[in-house]
């Protein structure tokens, strides 16, 4: 019984952390220069975006190759 119950704990754990990572919004800038996503939409790094900004999942930003913005660590 005890494995049965660690085994369905861990798989829990995953489930959740995979899930918050794929649907967790964030917000970009698709300027040409721009590298980093960003969790608040009013961030000082997305101050002197160029271009419209964008929300996507998070899950996506990092397919694009962008980084947590430094101001929201």
């Amino acid at each position: 019984m005890k494995p049965f119950f660690l085994a369905i704990l861990v798989i829990g754990f995953v489930f959740t952390t995979s899930f918050n990572t794929t649907f967790t919004d964030v917000y970009i800038c698709k300027g040409p220069y721009s590298k980093k996503y960003h969790y608040d939409k009013d961030c000082r790094g997305l101050s002197n975006c160029s271009t419209s900004i964008y929300k996507v999942t998070l899950s996506d930003a990092k397919q694009m190759g962008r980084t947590l913005c430094g101001h929201e660590d």
